[in-house]
Parts: structure tokens; sequence; C-alpha cells
């Protein structure tokens, strides 16, 4: 297959559409809904649903800045995973937005360490 032809779509992805919207408004915190929804491949109204689900839960808040929305993303705010509940979101959006310009420029806090007091050790992927 050529590196530049889409792979075929299947009925699973790594990233929700939650993740891949807090890293579109963590690329640009003035961006417009209608350009979340194109980014994510999203329509608007479940782009706006999305911001709606990550504000009630704490991901994130608005203002008004005439007629267009500013957000702030809450950085140390948890993964919702039991598994990952021990990573703040900041963690992911480091990954998520590694090589672009991050416009919101707080820094991520550390992740609290996690004892492990059987079974094997975690390993650590490396770029």
């Amino acid at each position: 297959m050529d590196r530049h032809t889409a792979p075929p779509r299947t009925n699973w992805t790594f990233l929700t559409n939650h993740a891949r919207v807090l890293a579109a408004i963590a690329r640009d915190p003035g961006t417009r809904l209608r350009d979340i929804a194109s980014h994510c491949d999203l329509t608007e109204r479940a782009a706006q649903a999305i911001v709606t689900d990550l504000e009630k839960a704490g991901y994130l808040a608005h203002t008004r800045a005439g007629r267009r929305n500013r957000y702030e993303i809450t950085p140390d705010t948890r993964l919702r995973h039991p598994a990952d509940d021990h990573l703040p979101v900041a963690a992911l959006l480091d990954l998520m937005t590694s090589g672009t310009e991050r416009s919101h420029a707080t820094p991520a806090p550390a992740p609290r360490q996690r004892t492990q007091t059987t079974g094997p050790q975690p390993t650590t992927l490396s770029t």
C-alpha cells in the first residue's frame, strides 16, 4: 500500500472523538466549533455535544470573546478510565500535540507514581 493512501476504515480507532476534539482545542483555544468539526471529521452538532461533555466533566471551560468562544483546558484533570486515572489529561495532550505548537502554555504536571506489588513491570515506549 502506498504510504499516502489512507488505510481502509475500520469499526474502531485508538482515539475517541472526545480526545480528538480536546487535542484540536489544545492546538488552538480560539478555534470555532465549525473548524473543530471539520478537523475531527464530525458534524458541528456532534462537536458541540462533545465540547459540552468535556466542559461538564471539568476538562475545559469557555469564555466569550466577542462573538467567539475561547477555551481553556484544565490540564491536571485526570483521565476517566480506571486504568489511566493516574494520568492528567495534559499527558495525553502532550502526546497528541507533539510536533505542533500548543497554544496553552500550562506545563503538564508529573504523573503520580503507581506502585505495583505483583506481576510484570510496565514497559515504557519511546519514540
